[in-house]
């Protein structure tokens, strides 16, 4: 894989961009801001790692981290209590970008370990 030109990569970074973007543009009740900084961390966090991935292509940590925040994005809703009628724009782009970043973050890690062979190891 070449240094910021893997579609895995590219994808989890703009997941996590429209994530970290989306509280100015979603409806989010006033009363609380808790979705809103959840999807803003959430957001950066994965942004942060999908960047670190396109620098540093093959490392799996990386991939695996990615994922893990798409299963975050996806259980935010529920854990942070943003899933009531009000929060539901908010809560739909958290189950979108998840599933986005959790595919994304997958299918990196598989192309790395099938590159590298079953161990994961990088050679390089």
């Amino acid at each position: 894989m070449s240094k910021w030109t893997h579609p895995q990569g590219l994808a989890a970074l703009i997941a996590g961009i429209y994530a970290a973007l989306s509280p100015i543009w979603t409806n989010n009740p006033t009363d609380t801001n808790k979705a809103a900084y959840t999807m803003i961390a959430l957001g950066v966090i994965t942004a942060a790692l999908a960047l670190f991935d396109l620098a540093m292509p093959g490392r799996i940590a990386f991939e695996g981290l990615i994922a893990l925040m798409g299963v975050l994005f996806i259980v935010s809703p529920w854990v942070m209590s943003f899933t009531a009628t009000a929060y539901r724009p908010m809560a739909w782009t958290a189950w979108i970008v998840g599933i986005v970043a959790l595919v994304a973050g997958a299918a990196d890690v598989q192309m790395t370990r099938s590159e590298h062979g079953a161990h994961g190891v990088v050679t390089h």
